[in-house]
């Protein structure tokens, strides 16, 4: 899906790591969240509370999910799960641009 109709954006975006990561909240007429951001090139921790499903717009980074110990290559049109009440570690290579889905 390249475009959301019907939805509420939330003016205030979430600011996180001194504004190398940002995003805007997207509130759908059903109920569901997403964030729309930018990560700028660094290294990142997040915690997760629900289940979450990255999708990877553009931009090149590198994962480390809960339980792995190799970090995986991603790029722009690849997605990964993050489980529900965990955490990943991500290196960014270039900026990226994603999407990303709450679920549960």
């Amino acid at each position: 899906m390249s475009k959301f109709e019907n939805v509420t954006v939330v003016k205030a975006a979430n600011i996180y790591y001194d504004g190398k990561v940002t995003s805007r909240v997207v509130e759908f007429a059903n109920g569901d969240i997403k964030t729309l951001g930018i990560m700028m090139p660094g290294e990142y921790h997040f915690g997760t509370e629900k289940k979450e499903i990255m999708e990877i717009l553009a931009g090149d980074l590198e994962i480390l999910l809960p339980g792995e110990d190799i970090w995986r290559k991603i790029t722009g049109g690849d997605s990964f799960e993050v489980p529900a009440n965990s955490g990943f570690d991500i290196k960014i290579k270039t900026v990226v641009d994603y999407c990303c889905s709450y679920l549960g």
